[in-house]
């Protein structure tokens, strides 16, 4: 059973114990990975004291002194006084795979063993190749790999890699949702919440050290200035610290750049590129290497099979709208100021954005006439000579068969914005432009989503054609 203190994380907690308690008789490897703060090693300790099972958290060192540290561990954890010296990488992990071979055994931040010694994961693979040849000798041991460093871990089961194939569980810990966030902050004002949700995302460390566990209460603009833009808080340089962890990034000024320029709203290769002065070649690398940190996300125009890049991580998109362009002033402890001259910044840049998501996120997980869609996301419907090309915050789109394709519901998202029947007919045109480009449109709903509320006639228009859905705050958060 999941220990109490563990909050949510029933299918990560499932999985990792149907790995750690699976009857087979032969070694096992899972791979456990996702960005920092997220509760890893938290749920993978949580593992370890339920299964009796060997914990060790590498740090970042020497391969000697790394070596030394393990050895103190492993001697810990079988009894033996003192520390275990071992050689090398090749003596001690093969001392542990002997002693524990019925055993969990949990390596927590294994990007820190590879810069260590980067010969063990073919040590790793010598020994579960070894053991798997001599299946029913009694080596049952469940290993798992964990890392925070999500360009290093996504390769450990890549390509070429030693590991490759060897894996029964590769799983990733998501931060939460927008829902799971809101229980966890413990906020029941959803306008609140989700304004929250803009400046700390779903990272469940933010809930806790960073901010003495102090939720906004009712005043949001308070705690802003007390607990994210001060300069003594823990929160103040953590969007910066990110990128620090992510070991494939050495010119942080050239990233940063990047990630300001998506915040900014320039979401095409083009249009970052033209927002940095560059040519679009000088930063597929930089988007390449982001998006494997997760740390920006590439969603495909449905229409026009086009990449958009947007931030990923809220604290990322609010550390580049807000606090880098006045950092110089943050750091003089004008908090105030800033946040005051920065307010209509936060809603246009951070706020309305990041609503747009949560938009997306709804109709990925709602049952549009009792289907799920296959597809969501942002896109264009041309005009193609009939009228203007519109930009439509969600399409959804059903599963692709051999027929024409489903148009499901097309919507617009206004974060402070009442919306009236000009929303209404704009989706409308929206969706005789998607028609013509080969959608099928007969049972599209038109979704109207909305922080404001909705207008009396545009509310009269809902309550007659059930082809018309307005999403407000509540229905938002309302469990999928």
């Amino acid at each position: 059973m999941k220990p109490a203190h563990v909050f949510d994380r029933d299918r990560e907690w499932a999985a990792l114990k149907d790995f750690a308690e699976a009857p087979a008789a032969e070694m096992r490897l899972a791979v456990v990975s996702g960005r920092r703060r997220q509760g890893k090693t938290f749920l993978l300790q949580a593992l370890a004291d339920v299964c009796g099972g060997f914990y060790f958290v590498a740090v970042e060192s020497t391969s000697v002194d790394a070596l030394r540290q393990f050895g103190t561990a492993v001697a810990a954890y079988l009894g033996v006084p003192g520390t275990l010296a071992f050689a090398n990488w090749d003596e001690a992990i093969t001392h542990l795979l002997d002693h524990c071979s019925d055993r969990l055994i949990v390596l927590d931040e294994f990007p820190y063993l590879m810069k260590a010694d980067p010969s063990i994961p073919s040590i790793l693979q010598r020994e579960i190749d070894a053991r798997l040849a001599h299946r029913g000798t009694g080596s049952r041991v469940r290993l798992v790999l964990a890392g925070s460093a999500m360009s290093v871990m996504g390769k450990l089961l890549a390509g070429q890699a030693p590991l490759r194939g060897r894996a029964s569980l590769d799983l990733v810990v998501q931060p939460f949702d927008h829902r799971v966030a809101r229980r966890f902050w413990g906020i029941e004002d959803p306008r609140l919440a989700l304004q929250l949700n803009a400046i700390v995302g779903g990272t469940p460390a933010y809930r806790t050290g960073f901010v003495d566990h102090e939720s906004p209460g009712d005043d949001l603009d308070d705690w802003v200035v007390r607990r994210v833009l001060s300069s003594a808080t823990p929160l103040f340089r953590e969007a910066r610290y990110l990128l620090t962890n992510e070991m494939e990034i050495r010119d942080e000024a050239l990233y940063h750049a990047v990630l300001g320029a998506i915040a900014a709203g320039n979401n095409t290769r083009g249009g970052i590129a033209g927002h940095m002065e560059r040519k679009a070649t000088d930063i597929a690398h930089p988007l390449a290497v982001l998006e494997d940190c997760q740390l920006i996300r590439k969603e495909i125009d449905p229409v026009r099979k086009r990449s958009l890049y947007r931030v990923a991580e809220p604290l990322v998109t609010f550390y580049e709208a807000i606090m880098r362009p006045a950092w110089s002033l943050l750091e003089r402890g004008w908090a105030d100021r800033v946040w005051q001259s920065a307010r209509p910044r936060f809603t246009s840049q951070v706020v309305g954005p990041h609503f747009e998501h949560v938009c997306r996120e709804f109709a990925l997980a709602h049952g549009w006439n009792g289907e799920f869609a296959a597809e969501v996301a942002a896109g264009i419907a041309p005009g193609g000579g009939r009228g203007q090309n519109i930009e439509v915050d969600v399409i959804a789109l059903a599963p692709q068969d051999n027929h024409t394709r489903r148009l499901l519901s097309v919507g617009e998202a206004k974060w402070s914005e009442v919306m009236h029947v000009g929303h209404l007919k704009r989706l409308e045109q929206a969706r005789d432009q998607l028609h013509t480009r080969g959608l099928d449109t007969r049972d599209t709903v038109l979704a109207l989503y909305s922080g404001a509320g909705f207008d009396a006639a545009l509310t009269d228009a809902a309550a007659r054609d059930p082809r018309i859905l307005l999403v407000d705050l509540p229905m938002l958060y309302e469990s999928a």
